[in-house]
């Protein structure tokens, strides 16, 4: 039995909603980010950096997203999730893998800042306007590319698994205006079947308490 350590709302539904793309069985445990488990010693036994996900699978455990996205959709090649070696869309789907968690990192930045700082004097309005701008400069090149591509390698592949987790977190941050193509690829993913039963396994986003951050007065 493959089993999922998990964090409602964090990246490991990006490893959950594979999961159910590729319609394996699996055990969901979750954790919390509030309650000092993800440093206990029977998780940092699992993920040594202290984050979700964490995958027991095969008589192992792996960890960080996107070597378990990688993983889950190799050695799955029928499902049709990754480009092969030598495929010419192979390059393409990596390189927006691996973007999908640069852009995550800039969106863990803000979240930082905007939710978990205490005393909100300790944030640094410099450091939120720059890294506000750097997720729109993100977005803009995922608008750009989505003009042309119904999906990143123009079918579905795990790399939509990886991107499609920040859909959410990007537009907390800066307006859907002007981003016509990521909205409606938003909307792609939202109807798709193993989205929303891995949204209804989730249990729900605990970390947005709004539907937009503005940046703190100066």
């Amino acid at each position: 039995m493959i089993t999922l350590h998990h964090v409602p709302g964090a990246r490991s539904l990006r490893v959950l909603w594979l999961l159910e793309e590729l319609g394996l069985d699996y055990r969901l445990r979750n954790w919390s980010l509030t309650d000092g488990s993800l440093r206990s010693e029977e998780f940092l036994a699992l993920s040594p950096a202290g984050r979700v996900p964490a995958i027991e699978i095969d008589g192992r455990v792996i960890f960080e997203s996107g070597a378990i996205v990688e993983y889950l959709a190799e050695t799955h090649p029928e499902a049709g999730l990754a480009p092969a070696v030598g495929e010419p869309t192979r390059a393409d789907y990596l390189e927006w893998l691996h973007f999908a968690e640069t852009q995550a990192n800039i969106l863990q930045a803000l979240n930082i800042h905007h939710i978990f700082l205490r005393p909100p004097s300790a944030r640094s309005r410099p450091l939120m306007a720059l890294d506000t701008k750097r997720l729109a400069v993100t977005m803009r090149a995922l608008e750009d590319h989505l003009g042309a591509h119904e999906w990143l390698v123009g079918r579905f592949s795990a790399a939509d698994c990886m991107m499609g987790f920040n859909i959410d977190a990007m537009f907390r941050f800066v307006r859907a205006e002007g981003f016509a193509n990521l909205c409606a690829y938003r909307d792609r993913i939202a109807a798709r079947p193993a989205y929303r039963a891995a949204l209804e396994k989730d249990g729900g986003m605990t970390l947005y308490t709004r539907d937009f951050y503005e940046l703190p007065d100066a």
